[in-house]
């Protein structure tokens, strides 16, 4: 499926339309500083958040993060305030999307996006400041070791969740359990939206036959990463729910998840993952 986006950054032009596909991966291909990472941050009506994030990324890791924000026209002016950024921050890109198209294709995008510019490491984060930004030089110092490494909030049996009603802890914790029960990954905390990759594992994958969302997304990308034999590890962290502004999930994603896992562990038994 194409979509169409606007990439934009105060030090380079490109065409105000461009259809997004594959782009060609050359070996030693590369056309950023090596060894420099890429945090991917789709959004959707973060206008209270997103200003204070690239502020605080851009203050604590100057000269090893760029910063790709994928926003999905979010009516509340979030664009415009990273438009705004762009102006006194580098490293700061914007990709514009024309309607609310989901979290695993904005992510699935950003992956291209860091292909083709040769980024050495790819994190994923929530712009709602349930990700703590001190935690991203914590994956850059262990990533030597693993090729994909998760933020986890149930290491070692313990809970690592702050302001969430009992409920949604609850079903999250469940789902940890009931996907490592169907799929035998050795994750514990399989949902978990903070994590960084290496390029190396994202080249491996074919990004066509990802379709999921939500919570899904997340357990299909680290199951597609555990089957190709690619190391996985975790490192604790403290997940704070959102301050401001209302959470994305939906009994939609929630559904999702419950068949993907064995939609994926029977594609995974006949051999076409």
């Amino acid at each position: 499926m194409l979509c169409f986006i606007q990439i934009h950054n105060s030090s380079m032009s490109v065409p105000k339309n461009v259809a997004l596909k594959d782009p060609p991966v050359l070996p030693g291909q590369q056309t950023v500083p090596p060894g420099l990472a890429l945090v991917i941050i789709p959004t959707f009506n973060e206008a209270e958040n997103i200003g204070r994030l690239l502020g605080e990324l851009a203050e604590r890791y100057p000269l090893t993060l760029d910063i790709l924000v994928i926003d999905d026209n979010s009516p509340d002016g979030t664009a415009d305030i990273v438009r705004s950024r762009q102006l006194t921050t580098r490293g700061l890109y914007l990709m514009t999307r024309a309607q609310k198209l989901g979290l695993g294709t904005a992510y699935i995008a950003g992956f291209r996006y860091a292909l083709q510019k040769g980024y050495r490491y790819v994190l994923e984060m929530d712009a709602d400041y349930s990700h703590d930004p001190l935690v991203i030089q914590r994956f850059l110092d262990a990533m030597s070791d693993s090729h994909l490494l998760i933020g986890s909030r149930y290491m070692n049996n313990t809970v690592n969740v702050v302001n969430w009603p009992l409920g949604r802890l609850i079903l999250s914790k469940i789902a940890s359990i009931y996907t490592r029960f169907i799929t035998g990954m050795p994750v514990a905390d399989p949902t978990s939206g903070f994590k960084c990759f290496s390029a190396e594992v994202l080249r491996t994958l074919n990004f066509d036959r990802i379709n999921s969302q939500g919570y899904s997304f997340q357990i299909e990308m680290n199951f597609r990463v555990w089957k190709k034999g690619f190391s996985i590890a975790e490192i604790p962290i403290v997940f704070v729910d959102r301050s401001v502004g209302k959470s994305k999930m939906s009994k939609k994603n929630i559904r999702e998840a419950i068949w993907m896992v064995w939609w994926l562990k029977i594609k995974s038994m006949f051999g076409l993952l």
